[in-house]
């Protein structure tokens, strides 16, 4: 078991070698930024990684403050579903309702690995295709909606 000191250690080398390994990804080289992430350009969507003990996840998370816009925009995101899942064969997990450790309620369509721990150095090239693989997919399908999000969510 790792002290919280070591824990947080192991984070940051593992978020540093993943910026590493993706400078090797054809896909991402000559991009200013490597990842959209927190610059989606539509207020209350964020594009996120997340990799735990039990799991490694790819996140598109509406977390806008009110209630009731996180619903709309989670309403619009489910009208362009196949577009969102276009690639993944497995479909995505839709959850209107996930509450994040700090007791956030947010919105989320993600796909998660189980098995996969970021405690297990030796998984972490597999952490790191998963994450890679799918996050290519779900932004390229991100963006081939976020026009129509802009429109829809700004009238």
């Amino acid at each position: 078991m790792y002290s919280q000191e070591e824990a947080k250690q192991l984070r940051k080398k593992f978020w540093t070698l993943f910026d590493q390994r993706c400078e090797l990804v054809p896909e991402l080289k000559g991009k200013k930024k490597k990842w959209l992430l927190y610059d989606t350009k539509v207020r209350g969507i964020d594009l996120k990684f997340d990799a735990g003990r039990k799991a490694a996840s790819v996140i598109l998370e509406v977390n806008a403050r009110s209630e009731n816009k996180r619903l709309e925009i989670y309403e619009v995101l489910e009208k362009y579903k196949v577009m969102l899942e276009d690639g993944f064969p497995e479909g995505l997990i839709w959850d209107y309702c996930f509450i994040r450790e700090s007791g956030e309620e947010v919105c989320r369509v993600y796909l998660s690995k189980e098995g996969l721990d970021i405690h297990r150095q030796n998984q972490w090239p597999d952490i790191y295709n998963f994450f890679i693989e799918n996050m290519l997919i779900l932004e390229n399908n991100f963006l081939g909606i976020r026009d129509i999000l802009k429109d829809m969510l700004n009238n």
